[in-house]
């Protein structure tokens, strides 16, 4: 069984690595795990769940992002 998953505590993927995307103090940081997959977790809860995505999962979000098909989460 894989190791790194869904909701785990993300203290428990270290503490190097962790990036802020975005800028802002309340935001979400991501790790590239070694296998490609990336994890993201809440910048103020570092200890809190960690959500795992794979690398299609995470281009297909950047693009759509790009693309402004997340705009209605702002609007």
């Amino acid at each position: 069984m894989d190791r790194i998953h869904n909701g785990m505590r993300a203290s428990d993927l270290g503490s190097e690595g962790w990036q802020k995307p975005w800028s802002g103090d309340n935001c979400v940081e991501a790790m590239k795990l070694d296998d490609g997959r990336v994890a993201i977790r809440q910048s103020t809860d570092p200890d809190g769940p960690a959500l795992i995505y794979t690398r299609s999962e995470i281009i297909a979000f950047v693009q759509g992002a790009k693309a402004g098909e997340a705009d209605f989460l702002v609007c």
